[in-house]
């Protein structure tokens, strides 16, 4: 089972559509109790890390992520659901995060052009993650659809299973073990989002009947 985090975020009706849809077996939840016992998760987000923040602070579901990562647990971030993984964001101001994944959420650079980008771009996969299992059937230079005014730098190069250009390279996925994070929106990214969503589906072992 796969439990999708209900905090409020404005994606979670898609992204849960999009998982059904490639045979997912989910439960919505703001539980931490079901949150621990899923055999995976899945985090979406969109709008500030701040309020994504305050959100699973008060639920207490910021205080059992870093445990279920370490556990093992397969996880899956989507857009601010990738950001809220680092150390610290600068969004409105700095403020902690959740420290799952060393580094700063920051502003995409003015020559980027318009901010934030909202559109379809390309990934470029890192030549050592191209034959992970979350990326089975995804060629380097996919498109894929972004929303987002911040990326994440994170201290780690070595995570970074993709990057995009938009002013800068940016991270797109990371991959830790069993935690993995899209700065981009598969549940809107077409054919290549829900290959995306289906292999961590698989990878997690949790398809089956929807709930």
């Amino acid at each position: 089972m796969i439990a999708v985090i209900n905090y409020g975020a404005g994606n979670l009706p898609n992204v849960t559509r999009a998982l059904r849809r490639v045979g997912a077996d989910l439960i919505v939840t703001d539980q931490p109790d079901l949150i621990r016992s899923a055999h995976a998760v899945v985090l979406p987000g969109v709008g500030a890390t701040a309020d994504t923040m305050a959100s699973l602070q008060q639920l207490g579901i910021a205080d059992i992520l870093p445990d279920v990562v370490a556990a093992g647990v397969p996880f899956l971030g989507i857009c601010v659901g990738m950001q809220v993984l680092l150390s610290e964001s600068e969004e409105f101001g700095p403020h902690p995060c959740l420290n799952i994944v060393p580094g700063t959420v920051r502003r995409l650079p003015d020559s980027a052009g318009k901010i934030p980008q909202i559109g379809w771009n390309q990934i470029q996969i890192a030549p050592s993650f191209r034959n992970h299992p979350l990326l089975n059937d995804i060629p380097d230079g996919a498109d894929v659809y972004f929303v987002h005014s911040y990326y994440c730098d994170v201290t780690d190069q070595s995570i970074i299973a993709a990057h995009t250009g938009y002013g800068l390279d940016f991270p797109s996925i990371i991959i830790r073990d069993r935690l993995a994070a899209v700065q981009f929106h598969p549940e809107k990214s077409g054919d290549y989002g829900l290959r995306l969503l289906a292999n961590f589906v698989a990878w997690s072992g949790s398809s089956g009947r929807a709930a």
